[in-house]
């Protein structure tokens, strides 16, 4: 495959984006138009999941191909303490180092949350340009991470702090399309689009004020829906705006464009039909709005296989033609067959893992199997998308298989020890929404 006829490759993800926060997905009380046609003119994923249900730990699973679990980063859910001592290790491929290898001009832009300098950073691993930032939150319109003016802000150009004025979703989505206006049309290119949004704090792009009078950005107060939908309909603008550009530039044909979310949605998040949310392995934490578009390749088409995370790097290595030899095997799949009908959508079995194993799931088939603290549930997630239904006395064959399967898989990975930041903390979720007298009916 020579270098013009290889797909570009685009990336976005949002942060903390809920399952029906997109009206293609079930929105009622704003619309995402720029989203909705790209979802209808390519493919809309309905049973796609994050590995984790928070952020740093998809991100590693993203890059790598790989289960976070690997990784002493990993680990870390999400990666705040630890930042500067366990990050990815510089040495590990990568889905950028890979394309970079094979010819890819490769850019981040935006979040990267996976360690910090000067041990770890986007450009030691994989990605010839980086602008963004190194933590998991900013302000919007301040780009700080933190509390009181003596924080320094967390936005770089490469390795070096940077000031710029604006909206950072905005900011984001200018300096994107600015990096595909620079590209050479005589070699494909691999741009993360990484948004921050729409991540706490809930700052609308009008919202400048009340950036300048946030003491503190962890803002676990105060927001609204309203605001909520302000920023969501800024994060549906910027992709709109960087769909425009690979159109204007002649290239929105043969460029594949991914959009899908770290973890499900918080707060203000809609999440219907499913339960539960961001830091909780219900449906409503675990399964992201997930699209497509490749018009070269791909029709239009709505998805029903089950997918996750780390299934991209195998996947956009193989729409890339790329066939590296790497020092271990994907735990991802490559998905692309599936929706060019070469073969039929296959079940797959996921896992996940979250807060000192206080919260476990693994979904084989249409089954989930789902232990919180000391409650375990067996779900048909696809006939019970509510997960009310809980199975484990009356398929107690698959209820045990299911178990199993986590056991197995888990010893597999690194455990979770004490001197791990989430060890010994509890999950985020509502204590009486798991009492054991209503274990025999679901949640």
């Amino acid at each position: 495959m020579t270098d013009l006829k290889r797909p570009n490759i685009v990336f976005v993800l949002a942060d903390d984006l809920g399952w029906a926060d997109l009206s293609v997905y079930g929105q009622t009380d704003f619309e995402t138009p720029h989203l909705d046609r790209m979802a209808a003119e390519g493919v809309r994923f309905t049973q796609a999941y994050a590995n984790s249900a928070v952020c740093s730990a998809t991100r590693f699973a993203l890059i790598t191909g790989r289960y976070q679990y690997h990784f002493r980063g990993g680990l870390e859910e999400p990666l705040v303490r630890q930042a500067h001592v366990h990050g990815l290790p510089p040495e590990h491929p990568t889905l950028p180092s890979v394309l970079r290898d094979n010819g890819y001009a490769t850019a981040l832009i935006g979040k990267w949350h996976l360690g910090s300098l000067p041990n770890f950073g986007p450009l030691k691993s994989g990605y010839d340009k980086f602008f963004g930032n190194y933590g998991g939150a900013i302000d919007y319109f301040t780009h700080k991470p933190g509390v009181g003016e003596a924080v320094p802000r967390d936005l770089y150009e490469g390795e070096v702090p940077v000031e710029r004025v604006g909206y950072f979703t905005q900011l984001l989505a200018d300096e994107a399309s600015s990096w595909i206006k620079s590209q050479s049309k005589d070699k494909p290119f691999f741009l993360s689009l990484h948004f921050t949004a729409p991540h706490w704090p809930w700052v609308g792009p009008e919202d400048e004020e009340v950036s300048k009078n946030l003491k503190n950005i962890f803002h676990y107060d105060g927001g609204n829906l309203l605001t909520y939908a302000k920023m969501v309909r800024s994060l549906d603008s910027a992709v709109g705006q960087v769909l425009r550009t690979l159109k204007a530039q002649g290239l929105d044909d043969n460029t594949i464009v991914v959009f899908s979310s770290d973890n499900g949605g918080e707060r203000f998040a809609k999440t219907w039909p499913f339960t539960g949310q961001k830091t909780e392995l219900l449906e409503g934490g675990l399964r992201v709005p997930t699209l497509l578009r490749w018009p070269a390749k791909l029709k239009s088409q709505v998805s029903e296989q089950v997918t996750i995370s780390m299934d991209w790097l195998p996947t956009l290595l193989a729409a890339a033609g790329v066939s590296p030899t790497l020092p271990y095997v994907p735990d991802g799949e490559n998905i692309l067959p599936v929706l060019t009908g070469e073969k039929p959508s296959y079940d797959r079995t996921l896992f996940w893992r979250y807060k000192a194993q206080a919260q476990r799931a693994v979904r084989d088939g249409n089954h989930k199997y789902l232990k919180i603290n000391n409650n375990e549930f067996l779900f048909d997630v696809v006939d019970d998308v509510r997960e009310r239904a809980n199975l484990r006395d009356k398929e107690p064959i698959v209820f045990e298989r299911l178990k199993q399967l986590w056991n197995d898989w888990n010893a597999k990975f690194l455990p979770i020890t004490d001197e791990v930041f989430t060890h010994g903390l509890t999950p985020d979720i509502q204590a009486d929404r798991y009492r054991p007298e209503r274990e025999t009916h679901g949640i």
